[in-house]
């Protein structure tokens, strides 16, 4: 008996090692359920609770389907109820998770953006967002900073790439396409400096007493900002039913 080993895949990148910024991809979404109830009963135990806030969000997994980085993993999670709210009180990060839910269902189905048609926005009607689970489709991939140095950065979504785009159909078809970097800026950590502290001096400056320093340099640490607190917002509502004799599953769904 022998192994053969000429037809085993490449081997995968270094644990750690980050998608480079701006990479363009095929990527698949798994749903990593997080024990809370959504607002349908496709929903129950799908979406994950904040450790920081009122916030419930879905727990992305999402894995390269081909290229050079097939098969390597990131996450991203998307508010979908909770969390700030805008002066109607409606979630900020469920409008923003809501447009990019649309951006990946007409990436994946290759839907016009522009295309309003009955038979085109029955497609975009989700009876839960488990239906979200498995759905594969084009992405531009970042780099994001992490806003502690004692974190390492991330892969994110950087933005859905559109059927209307010209890089969608050669990401679709598995070829490589140039990457297109994101450059974020480092994000900062919010200060944690009380109000009016100051550093204690030295202990060699103690010798002799420390000029007066002029009134231009007199200043004091920043405050740290404390978050306002949101207001509950109401509940996320039903999603619309399907028009009339349109199906309510996904292409992807159905094979």
């Amino acid at each position: 008996m022998s192994y053969d080993l000429n037809d085993a895949q490449p081997q995968m990148a270094p644990i750690g090692e980050l998608i480079p910024d701006g990479t363009f991809a095929r990527v698949r979404l798994t749903i990593r359920p997080g024990g809370v109830n959504g607002a349908t009963p496709m929903d129950a135990w799908l979406l994950k609770a904040s450790q920081s806030s009122d916030a419930k969000m879905l727990d992305c997994e999402f894995t390269v389907a081909d290229g050079p980085h097939a098969r390597r993993k990131f996450w991203q999670s998307f508010t979908v109820a909770g969390g700030k709210v805008d002066e109607k009180g409606q979630s900020i990060g469920w409008k923003i998770s809501k447009s990019t839910f649309r951006a990946m269902v007409d990436s994946a189905l290759g839907l016009d953006p522009r295309d309003e048609s009955p038979a085109t926005k029955a497609k975009r009607v989700l009876p839960g967002l488990k239906q979200l689970d498995g759905i594969t489709f084009a992405a531009r991939i970042m780099v994001e900073p992490a806003s502690n140095p004692q974190y390492r950065d991330q892969n994110r979504i950087a933005n859905v790439v559109l059927p209307d785009e010209p890089q969608h159909g050669p990401i679709m078809r598995g070829e490589t396409v140039p990457p297109d970097p994101v450059n974020a800026p480092p994000r900062k950590a919010a200060s944690t400096t009380p109000p009016g502290w100051q550093a204690p001096a030295p202990a060699w400056g103690t010798a002799q007493p420390a000029p007066a320093a002029p009134e231009w340099g007199a200043q004091t640490a920043p405050a740290a900002q404390t978050p306002a607190s949101a207001p509950v917002p109401p509940a996320s509502p039903q999603p619309a039913p399907a028009a009339a004799g349109m199906p309510n599953m996904p292409a992807w769904l159905n094979g």
